[in-house]
Formats: structure tokens, C-alpha cells, sequence
């Protein structure tokens, strides 16, 4: 029996892996997941954040005694840790169906002891190594502990969240102040760039390796969302983008819902982008 359109997008009980899943957008991909019926299981660092996302979510819900979210504390840069947490998971509902590599570090422009560490002549390393461990490495592991699940059983979906700075450059413009010294000055760090386009590698790569398994692996690049910024930044940033604003707290969910459903059968190493016209600029 053919189904209706809006069926394509249910998710019917499958389960979602989110890596920073109790973060700002990680806890929107997990809004997403329920509205499709599907349940999610948010992974983060901090216990005490996820249990209070996972408590808020099924207030909001109104989810009682099923299991719809839940989270685990866990590292996402140690494989063996993800291990535990995939068996958990397979122990709790028999199947891993979609993962949803959000997880990044994001050092705001505006941290700096003296000078500003992030001007690229004096990124530090441990920063570096920190940025690429969590954001490139983690999705490197989860992809393969939970998308190794996927394969096994021939079916599945990766979303990589990559960013509208994964497709072009930052312009350093819009983070400068004026009044401050040329040392004083903020810049958006080079990891967030390395790593956003090198999502976009790890998802046409995983797409054409794991097309014969059944696995669909997609990319987004959302733009920036509202969340307090000053009005002088926000000025400068909208200046660059056609519709003139940024992003609502809620505008990307129903594109992660298509990218994670079957409504986007027929997608895989595609990248979207949602970020309000500023890369076609």
C-alpha cells in the first residue's frame, strides 16, 4: 500500500544517536527526532546537562513511561567508550537506525588572554588538537561504531552537521570592534572552518563507501542562529545574508527530519544548505 507524503517523514520508533545531543541545536535535532516518533538518545559530555534536557524534552513531550530520549556521558574521542554506549543502546532497543554527528567545540571569537590566541599566527596547538579530536575524530568514531551497526544490517542514515562556514571562508569583518587594537581584535578560530569542511568530506566519502550497505549519509550547513548576539555583530552578519536575518531557534528541525527520514530516500552525499541565501552571495 502506497503511503501518504507525510508518512515518508515519520520515523516510527527508529532510534537516533545525537553526539552533543544536550546542546543548543543538538537538543532542536532531538525535537526533530520526536516529532517523528522516533526516539533519541542524546550523547554529551555533561550528565547533569543531559538529564536536564532529557527531563525537559519529556515534559514538553509528555512522555510518561516509554522510553522516547534518553542521553549517556560519554567521550565521543574514545572509541572504546562509544563501544560501551552502542551495546547499551543495542541492549535497550535492538537497533541503532540513524546518527546524527553534531558534536563540535565552538572557542567564542571573543575569548582571549592579552593578545587574541585565535589569530592563526599564534593558534595554539592543544586547541588545535582539541577542535579536530571532537569535531573530525568524534564523528570519524561514531560513524564508525554506530554506522558499523547500520552496515551489518544494511539500512540506515548519517547526518553530519557541518556549517554555512564549511562552504566558504569566515569574513573577519563582522567580529572586529571598533576602539580595539589591532591585537584586541576577534577572529573566528581556523579549527571551526577545518572542521566543518572536513565534514563534508567525511560525508561524500561514507555515502559512495556505504551506498552498497543501505547507509544514506547527508550533510546540512545551517547558518547562524539568534542567541543573544550583540547588535553591532548582528548588523554586520545579516548585512551578508539575503533574506536579512539569521536563523530561528526552530527553522532547521523540519529539515532534519526530511534528511534523516525516508521523505530524502533517494539523497545521499548531498549537503544542504540552510543559511538564509549567505553562501549563494
Amino acid at each position: 500500500m502506497e503511503k501518504d507524503t507525510l508518512d515518508y517523514f515519520m520515523l516510527d520508533g527508529k532510534v537516533c544517536v545525537i553526539t552533543g545531543g544536550a546542546g543548543f541545536l543538538g537538543v532542536k535535532h532531538a525535537e526533530a527526532v520526536l516529532d517523528g516518533n522516533g526516539v533519541a538518545v542524546l550523547l554529551d559530555l555533561n550528565q547533569k546537562r543531559i538529564d536536564q534536557v532529557v527531563s525537559d524534552l519529556k515534559e514538553k513531550y509528555k512522555i510518561k513511561h516509554e522510553i522516547k530520549v534518553e542521553g549517556y556521558e560519554v567521550d565521543i574521542t574514545n572509541k572504546k567508550a562509544l563501544e560501551d554506549v552502542r551495546d547499551k543502546i543495542l541492549d535497550n532497543y535492538g537497533s541503532i537506525d540513524i546518527l546524527i554527528n553534531n558534536a563540535a567545540n565552538n572557542p567564542k571569537v571573543e575569548e582571549k588572554d592579552g593578545k587574541n590566541w585565535a589569530y592563526f599566527e599564534d593558534f595554539p596547538e592543544n586547541i588545535w588538537d582539541d577542535d579536530l579530536n571532537v569535531g573530525i575524530k568524534g564523528a570519524f568514531f561514531c560513524s564508525q561504531v554506530f554506522g558499523g551497526v547500520m552496515a551489518s544490517k544494511k539500512k540506515g542514515v548519517i547526518l553530519n552537521i557541518s556549517s554555512d562556514l564549511g562552504i566558504i571562508g569566515p569574513d573577519q569583518r563582522i567580529y572586529r570592534k571598533a576602539g580595539l587594537t589591532e591585537e584586541e581584535q576577534s577572529v573566528k578560530p581556523v579549527t571551526y572552518s577545518v572542521v566543518k569542511h572536513a565534514l563534508l568530506g567525511l560525508t561524500k566519502y561514507l555515502a559512495t563507501y556505504w551506498a552498497k550497505h543501505g547507509i544514506r549519509v547527508n550533510a546540512v550547513c545551517p547558518g547562524g542562529v539568534y542567541n543573544n548576539q550583540d547588535e553591532e555583530f548582528l548588523g554586520k552578519l545579516t548585512n551578508l545574508i539575503p533574506l536579512g536575518r539569521m536563523a530561528n531557534h526552530d527553522e532547521y528541525k523540519s529539515a532534519i527530519l526530511f534528511l534523516v527520514s525516508d521523505a530524502s530516500s533517494y539523497m545521499t552525499g548531498s549537503v544542504v544548505s540552510i543559511d538564509g541565501g549567505r553562501t549563494c552571495w
